[in-house]
């Protein structure tokens, strides 16, 4: 199976973060406007949280807390799981699976961030592997190879 660093090199390191001083606002109003669903908490550089639309949901919008005044280093997910860019990705889709999580930073030794896996580009990554699969047999079978 593929390796972190090769789906980061086709996908690029850009990642959307938030400083954990930002407010609640600030980083709902980011994720709308480019459309995702969670954010990389950083601070110096290093990751020190996530921020996700489930934490908007649960630890603002539940606790009837005011995004505005309401600080992203207050309600993140501060326990971040990350791996590095040498991870091979059948590895990070299960500890996905068993973490119950559907981003992963990929940092380096110090945990300087370098990048993000999805569950989507896990799953978009067997979707070609299999395909890929498929075409092979089909030619084998028919004959074509």
């Amino acid at each position: 199976m593929a390796q972190v660093r090769e789906l980061l090199e086709r996908k690029g390191p850009h990642v959307l973060t938030v400083g954990p001083a930002a407010s609640v606002l600030q980083a709902a109003v980011l994720m709308n406007e480019h459309r995702v669903g969670s954010l990389v908490a950083v601070e110096d550089g290093r990751v020190v949280g996530m921020f996700t639309e489930r934490d908007v949901l649960r630890r603002v919008v539940g606790d009837g807390k005011d995004p505005e005044a309401t600080k992203v280093g207050q309600v993140m997910t501060s326990k971040v799981v990350c791996c590095d860019a040498d991870a091979d990705l059948d590895e990070v889709a299960t500890l996905m699976k068993n973490r119950r999580i559907r981003h992963v930073p990929v940092c380096n030794g110090s945990g300087k961030l370098l990048g993000m896996v999805s569950i989507g580009d896990v799953n978009a990554v067997h979707t070609s592997t299999q395909e890929a699969h498929i075409h092979f047999l089909n030619e084998y079978i028919y004959g074509r190879a």
